[in-house]
């Protein structure tokens, strides 16, 4: 096995003004499964690209353990890849398609036999080993896909969007199948997705893309609990989390009735904004019987019903102009389109970040 380090690892696409992969400073742990995260366009397909071989570094270097892979070509890395799209031969078996890369290196037809076994076991595919894809369900090739990629025994694992061409249901037995399957394997794993609850799932740690531009790299929890900025807060979480420009007061910032405390420190942060951004998410707001003086008036406009929860979307009034507000609510109390709701924030579950530079301002 083997550690995974990106060292200011820069690609810039011919003709393009910037780069789609801006300085990558990135390590990751032997064993590690490192989920890279962001929108469309973000650069993690190309970032997982450089680490593969498949695109270019124009300058800054990757390494896998003490190897400097930088311009290696992809067969002599020790890297297994598994694509969005399978990428089986419809002609061969799953046994054959499992085991065609081990064929190539010249192995001999009772180890590559055992390997493909060895695989199909964990796998859950030794009664499909004489099939072809064409008889197989997505998550079946998917499955199968992953076995090739086991039975090279490589130093690093690398997933391109493996889960999105599953349908929904399908897509969440895999992962956890994916990352359990990880887990006992114990190769470095670098997966790509633009779905930050996958993310969130199946990652020891998870790093976001930005333009290019690595913003946060953290455990889940650390994500969840301390975005690094106002980007990573509205990624990360489903719904995404509320963020509302609020005026600086005494002692903290004004969110409708309450004050959310912040310490003189983190404040200096503020430099001379006038204002804050202040971000709640939808299941850090309390609902307050009759309003009182600290609670938020919010109309409902949609609700979401999910069964044991529901979401709100609704309008509040705060600092005078109008802003919108998820909020989460128990699904035996449940409000009517066109209702009021108060709501406070949570103490504690509050976030604060500039409003000029995005940067995190609240511990």
């Amino acid at each position: 096995m083997a550690s995974v380090t990106y060292d200011k690892a820069t690609r810039v696409y011919p003709g393009a003004d910037k780069p789609s992969v801006d300085a990558l400073d990135l390590d990751i742990a032997d064993g590690e499964f490192l989920v890279l995260v962001g929108p469309s366009g973000c650069g993690k397909s190309t970032s997982l690209r450089m680490l593969a071989g498949l695109e270019d570094v124009n300058s800054g270097a990757i390494r896998i353990g003490d190897r400097d892979v930088t311009h290696l070509p992809p067969k002599d890395r020790d890297i297994a890849m598994v694509f969005q799209n399978y990428a089986l031969y419809p002609h061969m078996t799953v046994a054959e398609n499992m085991g065609f890369a081990l064929k190539i290196a010249g192995v001999n037809k009772a180890e590559i036999r055992a390997k493909v076994e060895e695989a199909g076991k964990i796998l859950d595919l030794t009664a499909l080993l004489d099939r072809k894809p064409k008889a197989l369900s997505g998550g079946q090739r998917q499955r199968v896909a992953m076995g090739r990629a086991i039975v090279r025994e490589p130093q690093v694992f690398l997933m391109d969007e493996p889960l999105s061409n599953l349908d929904a249901k399908l897509r969440v037995s895999t992962r956890t199948q994916i990352a359990g399957l990880q887990r006992r394997l114990g190769i470095t794993t670098v997966y790509v997705t633009h779905d930050q609850t996958e993310a969130l799932t199946m990652g020891d740690r998870v790093a976001v893309l930005k333009d290019g531009l690595l913003q946060q790299v953290d455990t889940p929890r650390n994500m969840y609990d301390k975005p690094a900025n106002l980007f990573v807060a509205g990624f990360i979480g489903s719904p995404a989390m509320n963020l509302i420009e609020v005026p600086l007061v005494d002692g903290g910032v004004k969110f409708g009735g309450s004050v959310v405390n912040i310490s003189r420190e983190d404040l200096s942060g503020a430099g001379t904004d006038k204002t804050v951004t202040v971000g709640i998410r939808p299941e850090h707001f309390e609902i307050v019987p009759g309003g009182g003086i600290e609670g938020v008036a919010v109309t409902v406009n949609v609700v979401e019903e999910l069964g044991s929860d529901g979401f709100v979307y609704g309008t509040t009034k705060i600092g005078g102009e109008d802003k919108d507000l998820v909020v989460r609510v128990h699904g035996r109390q449940i409000p009517a389109r066109g209702e009021t709701i108060h709501v406070v924030p949570i103490a504690n579950e509050t976030h604060v970040f500039s409003t000029s530079t995005g940067a995190r301002l609240s511990n």
